[in-house]
């Protein structure tokens, strides 16, 4: 009994002791794991350190190459801008030929003789087909593209919506537009030839032409002959009428300042009558340019080079105008209008057809002007042939 008793007490102590050093291991092993999960944490916490200061530094690099690379594009950019802006009012602008482009001649022929003025006219159609031929001519190339897309793509809707927005804009000017305009003839004069009274009656009479409809700037319904009778004789005779109706202003202008200019004695000039500086001319005699002495603008090469330089200043603007509105874009020139009304920088530099309302106002006050340079003209002509003076002359001797 004693000896059970002892046994068991000794199997009891046993059971404690593995029981107590189980737990023991336990501890330490939970202290081992917590301990290699600190290590863990701490390891992956640094790698992930790692890994985003590579990221940041990766994306700082990124940021600034692409920030060197904006710069870089926007300086292209803005170059190219410049070098179109030169272009499109300077080498290809009318309005830069009237201005600086004759005080360049001024150098050019009292630097070089008046032989240089053969090498003037030459140089903007040179000097554009050079352009238009080098990776210059390129890049301007795809930004008119470019500037073409934008516009069509554009608030307004490009070529066809701004002509939307002239279409409404007529709607506002009756007197000359639809069938409340003005014709060519009072409205009893309309009701007399048309057998009616109406204007249904009148736009059918063989006088009031019907095809003439109102749309048109300054149709009045005036074509007896049946000269634009069909859609393409419509469109070509409304571009002869206005490029000669230009032309006309321009001469008008051309003849009767001169002459205003030497009679008033703001400036000497050697010849003031315009038919009468051709003759001299055909006579060998030189004429100064704007009574500017040795600018004769090859005068001194006599008729022939007058001719040469005609034809050479003429030759670039008449083939652009038979090429169409995408004339310019070679050379970056985007051209928003048509053919009649081109727009853009180089004819119309104030914007002034921005405003669709102006815009049909100004059309119908070009064609007006126009007609009346035309007959203008005829009466210099006139006048010229019959009392051998000047249109200025003519109009003091009548008063």
């Amino acid at each position: 009994s004693s000896f059970s008793s002892s046994s068991s007490s000794s199997s009891k102590s046993v059971r404690l002791s593995t029981r107590a050093t189980t737990r023991e291991r336990g501890r330490t092993r939970r202290r081992l794991n917590k301990i290699r999960l600190v290590a863990d944490s701490k390891k992956n916490d640094g790698e992930e350190e790692e890994e985003t200061d590579f990221e940041s530094k990766k994306d700082a690099w990124s940021s600034s190459s692409s920030s060197s690379s904006k710069a870089k594009d926007d300086d292209d950019t803005i170059g190219q801008q410049q070098q179109q802006f030169i272009i499109e009012n300077v080498v290809s602008s009318p309005l830069f030929y009237v201005t600086f482009g004759v005080a360049l001649g001024v150098v050019l022929v009292q630097k070089f003789g008046s032989n240089a003025s053969l090498l003037f006219s030459a140089l903007p159609v040179v000097l554009l087909t050079c352009v238009s031929k080098s990776d210059l001519g390129d890049g301007l190339r795809e930004q008119a593209r470019k500037a073409k897309e934008a516009d069509e793509g554009g608030t307004e809707g490009g070529r066809e919506g701004r002509e939307r927005m002239r279409a409404l804009a007529k709607a506002k000017f009756p007197m000359y537009f639809g069938k409340e305009r003005g014709r060519w003839m009072p409205r009893k004069s309309v009701s007399f030839f048309s057998g009616g009274d109406s204007d249904d009656d009148a736009s059918s009479s063989f006088m009031f032409p019907s095809y003439l409809d109102g749309t048109l700037a300054g149709d009045a319904q005036f074509d007896p002959l049946r000269l634009s009778d069909t859609e393409e004789k419509r469109r070509r005779n409304v571009e002869l009428e206005l490029l000669h109706g230009r032309w006309a202003m321009l001469a008008v202008v051309g003849v009767c300042v001169p002459e205003i200019l030497s009679r008033s004695g703001a400036l000497e000039l050697s010849e003031p009558i315009w038919w009468k500086i051709g003759e001299k001319v055909l006579e060998g005699i030189d004429v100064n340019y704007l009574g500017i002495e040795g600018f004769h603008i090859a005068g001194a090469s006599g008729i022939i080079g007058i001719a040469f330089c005609q034809a050479v200043l003429m030759g670039g603007p008449e083939y652009a105008r038979y090429v169409g509105i995408e004339s310019l874009e070679p050379v970056g020139v985007y051209l928003p209008g048509d053919t009649n009304y081109p727009g853009g920088g180089p004819f119309d530099p104030f914007n002034l057809s921005a405003d669709a309302e102006r815009d049909v106002e100004l059309r119908v006050s070009e064609v007006k002007h126009g007609r009346l340079a035309m007959i203008a003209m005829l009466g210099v002509f006139a006048q010229a042939f019959v009392t051998r003076e000047g249109p200025v002359a003519n109009v003091l001797e009548f008063f």
